[in-house]
């Protein structure tokens, strides 16, 4: 079972907005002719979508009269391969049925998948999921990068004894947010090294480290602005993300659907579980269908 979505909302709309007709021209309007066999405009915007990409470095108005030639070669060119009798060989005939069920199946998933989804659907998906993430806390950061241990010790005597942090991140850190007072702005979990990660979220906002903090970088000393829970992502931010979620979602369950309404037979059984624990696997969230090798 694949995920083909070679003919996604977005991908058509690039390749219509490309290749747009203009706006006295029908789709049925012809505009070459090679031997008895017409082009229209709406076979330059069907090819759009399938060799488009070649053209995509083209200046926008060659790339309709680059698309016009390639189509003339290929129509002349299947003339030629009709005229041999090609389309009666075996493989030439699998090909073309191939590329026929193709293209039914791209263009169902696109009326019945790509086309249904609706705003109103994503949204409602980014809440439930966006209620389901779990809070968590970012910290606002500065640091003093030295090179030595007895140099980061010498940091905190001086800030010990009253000195202003930021002036002496200016003054002392190596770092390239030392001009800045070691201003590292907000960050979450996973963002920095462990160690200084650990640090740095064990902090109370206000304080500093009374122990130099040591990394592949140096030796720091580490101070905490404030803490915050982390903003969760807006729906626009990750609404081609919801989209893509949702699209598969809809694949997989037109594709159950068309199996239960036409049995699948496999003659050979044990390439029936092997087809089907692929299948799992690639479901979301599943396990490899194969075990690791050992070491």
């Amino acid at each position: 079972m694949t995920f083909d979505l070679r003919l996604t909302l977005a991908a058509s709309a690039v390749a219509l907005m490309t290749f747009a007709t203009p706006a006295f021209a029908a789709e049925s309007d012809v505009v070459a002719k090679v031997g008895d066999k017409e082009i229209t405009e709406r076979d330059l915007m069907a090819a759009a979508g399938a060799i488009g990409q070649q053209f995509a470095q083209m200046p926008p108005e060659q790339r309709k009269l680059a698309l016009l030639s390639a189509l003339i070669d290929i129509k002349a060119l299947a003339q030629e391969a009709e005229k041999a009798k090609l389309q009666d060989e075996p493989d030439v005939a699998t090909e073309i049925a191939f590329q026929r069920e193709r293209a039914l199946h791209n263009a169902y998933f696109a009326k019945n998948g790509v086309a249904a989804v609706t705003d109103e659907e994503l949204k409602a998906r980014y809440d439930k999921e966006i209620a389901s993430v779990e809070a968590k806390q970012e910290v606002h950061a500065r640091h003093i990068l030295v090179k030595t241990k007895e140099g980061a010790e010498a940091v905190i005597k001086q800030l010990d004894e009253g000195g202003d942090f930021e002036a002496v991140a200016k003054e002392k850190s190596t770092g390239p947010s030392g001009p800045e007072g070691g201003d590292l702005g907000f960050f979450g979990a996973g963002q920095m090294v462990p160690a200084f990660e650990k640090a740095a979220f064990a902090l109370e906002p206000g304080t500093y480290t009374k122990e130099p903090v040591e990394t592949q970088f140096g030796w720091h000393v580490i101070k905490v602005e404030e803490k915050r829970e982390a903003q969760k992502p807006s729906f626009e931010q990750i609404k081609d993300q919801v989209r893509q979620v949702v699209l598969r979602e809809k694949y997989m369950e037109l594709v159950r659907d068309a199996r239960a309404a036409h049995s699948v037979e496999y003659v050979d059984p044990e390439m029936k579980k092997q087809v089907e624990a692929i299948e799992k696997s690639m479901e979301p969230g599943a396990a490899p269908a194969t075990e690791p090798a050992a070491k």
